[in-house]
């Protein structure tokens, strides 16, 4: 993660960074001047109208991922190491060690600060916020990748099966708080043992 990463603030349900949920991809497209649009591709083989556009500072890094319906910016993902940093109350989101932001978020849910719950990957997250944080392997082993969806998606965002967040963007790694040979089957998190029992007062979808 270089000195040159770009430093974008998460604005709960409205903003990330420069892209405003609800804007046209030409808008997206003009927000992004360091960008290139790498590709346009369909985000999720049940719903054809989801269109995805892949950004990246040049060929073959993409950094964001912007998703569409109706032509209107509903969802982006940030990419763990090429992607800008994100930030939420001062909180880098991009590229963390899972277990520490998973910490974060739990110590935010025992302060009645955010309702954290988890999908049936095991990915934590908030409907509250519309942000859902999923891992990908990089060269060190997992780290973290935010998602966040606008205000009119983000109900039941954590729950893989019934939000918003088109198929292919929960395909990356499954959630591990350790490491990448420790990652669970698809359905059946695992948890690290000292988080267990303040996992057991978020939410599962049931």
């Amino acid at each position: 993660m270089g000195s040159g990463r770009a430093a974008w603030d998460l604005l709960p349900l409205e903003a990330v960074g420069p892209l405003c949920f609800g804007m046209n991809t030409a808008e997206a497209a003009a927000a992004l001047p360091d960008m290139i649009e790498l590709r346009r591709f369909q985000a999720d083989p049940s719903f054809r109208e989801i269109l995805g556009l892949e950004f990246g500072a040049a060929p073959s890094e993409p950094a964001v991922y912007a998703y569409f319906i109706d032509s209107l910016l509903f969802c982006v993902a940030v990419e763990a190491v090429r992607g800008p940093q994100v930030t939420l109350w001062g909180r880098e989101l991009a590229g963390c060690v899972p277990a520490d932001l998973e910490r974060f978020f739990l110590h935010a849910h025992d302060c009645g600060v955010i309702n954290v719950s988890y999908g049936p990957r095991g990915n934590p997250g908030a409907n509250g916020l519309g942000l859902v944080v999923r891992v990908q392997e990089v060269a060190s082993g997992v780290a973290t990748r935010p998602v966040m969806v606008g205000q009119a998606w983000a109900d039941r965002c954590t729950d893989d099966w019934e939000g918003a967040i088109p198929e292919c963007c929960k395909r990356k790694s499954s959630w591990s708080s350790e490491d990448a040979d420790s990652r669970e089957p698809e359905g059946r998190p695992v948890v690290h043992s000292s988080l267990t029992s303040q996992r057991a007062g978020a939410q599962r979808p049931s």
